[in-house]
C-alpha cells in the first residue's frame, strides 16, 4: 500500500476560505452537533427507560437515534475543530477511517429507515398480524440485517479507496474524506472505480428510496379505508418517516447517482444528509408523535422527581 502513494496526509479544504464565514459556520454547527447529541440522547434515553422500547416502530427508533449520533459524530467534530484552526489537515488512516465510517454508519441509518417503513406497513396493511410479524426476534433479525448490509456497502468503498494510488497535490476539495473527492486527485485512471463507486452509493440509495417510496404508497392506499382517526394519526406517524427520507434521500441521490465527479455545491448538499437530516430526527419524531411526547415528558419527570427527593 505504501508503494502506491509518497503523502502521509490530505487537506481538507472545508466550505469556505473567509474567516468570518468561518467563524459564523462554526457557530452554527456546534450548536447544530449539540443539538442533535442532545435531542438523540433524550430519545435514546426516554425510549430505553419505558415501556415503549418493545413496541417495534421505537425500538427502531432508539437504534435510529444511535446511528445518527455515530454517523454525524465520523464527520462532524473534525468540521468543528478544523473551522478554528489553520491549516485542516487529516492523515492518511484517519481519512480512510473516515470515508469507512460515515458510508457504515450511514448505510446502517438507510436499512433502518427501510425497517420502520416495512414496521409502519405491517402495522397500517396488516394490524391484526402486527404481533406475529413484528415480534422481537424478527426486529433483531432486521436490525442484524441492516449491520450486515452497513459492512457489505461500506467495505467496498474502504477497498476502492485503499487501492488508489496518490502521487501528487493532497487537497480534498470537500470538508470530510469521501470517495468522488479522493478520485478527483488520485494519480491514475479512475473511470471504473468510479463506476463502482456510482453502483455501491448510487444506485445504492436511489434503491432504497424507491423500497421506502413504494411502501409508503402502499400505505397512504390502505389509509383510505381507515377511519377519520386513524387515518390523522397513521398520516402523523408516517409524515415525520417521509420527512426524514426526504431530508436524507435527496441530496444523497444527487451526490452519488451521477458521473462521478465533483461540484462546489456538493459541500451544501452534503451538509443535509451529514449534519441537518441527523438534526431534525429527534424533533420530526418528537413534536409530531404524542405517544413520544408525553413519554419524554413522564420519563423526565420522574427523573427530575427522584433528584429532589434524594436530596
Amino acid at each position: 500500500m505504501e508503494s502506491q502513494r509518497n503523502i502521509s496526509e490530505f487537506i481538507l479544504l472545508g466550505l469556505s476560505y473567509d474567516q468570518s464565514t468561518q467563524t459564523f459556520c462554526f457557530v452554527l454547527f456546534l450548536f447544530c452537533y449539540v443539538a442533535l447529541l442532545v435531542g438523540n440522547l433524550l430519545i435514546l434515553i426516554s425510549i430505553r427507560c419505558s415501556r415503549l422500547y418493545n413496541q417495534p416502530m421505537y425500538y427502531f427508533l432508539s437504534h435510529l437515534s444511535s446511528m445518527d449520533i455515530c454517523y454525524t459524530s465520523s464527520v462532524t467534530p473534525k468540521l468543528i475543530a478544523d473551522l478554528l484552526g489553520g491549516t485542516k489537515t487529516i492523515s492518511y488512516g484517519s481519512c480512510m477511517l473516515q470515508l469507512f465510517a460515515m458510508h457504515f454508519f450511514g448505510s446502517i441509518e438507510v436499512f433502518i429507515l427501510t425497517a420502520m417503513a416495512f414496521d409502519r406497513y405491517v402495522a397500517i396493511c396488516k394490524p391484526l398480524h402486527y404481533m406475529i410479524i413484528m415480534n422481537r426476534t424478527k426486529c433483531d433479525l432486521l436490525l442484524l440485517a441492516a449491520w450486515a448490509g452497513g459492512a457489505v456497502h461500506s467495505f467496498p468503498q474502504l477497498s476502492m479507496a485503499i487501492q488508489l494510488p496518490f502521487c501528487g497535490p493532497n487537497e480534498i476539495d470537500h470538508y470530510f474524506c469521501d470517495i468522488f473527492p479522493l478520485l478527483k486527485i488520485a494519480c491514475t485512471d479512475t473511470y471504473i472505480i468510479g463506476a463502482l463507486g456510482v453502483a455501491n452509493s448510487g444506485i445504492f440509495s436511489l434503491v432504497s428510496f424507491v423500497v421506502l417510496f413504494v411502501s409508503y404508497v402502499f400505505i397512504l392506499f390502505t389509509l383510505r379505508n381507515h377511519s377519520a382517526e386513524g387515518r390523522r394519526k397513521a398520516l402523523s406517524t408516517c409524515g415525520s418517516h417521509i420527512t426524514v427520507v426526504i431530508l436524507f434521500f435527496v441530496p444523497t441521490i444527487f451526490i452519488y447517482l451521477r458521473p462521478p465527479t465533483t461540484f462546489p455545491e456538493d459541500k451544501i448538499f452534503a451538509l443535509f444528509y451529514t449534519i441537518i437530516a441527523p438534526m431534525f430526527n429527534p424533533l420530526i419524531y418528537t413534536l409530531r408523535n404524542t405517544e413520544m411526547k408525553n413519554t419524554m415528558r413522564k420519563v423526565w419527570c420522574q427523573v427530575l422527581f427522584s433528584k429532589e427527593a434524594h436530596n
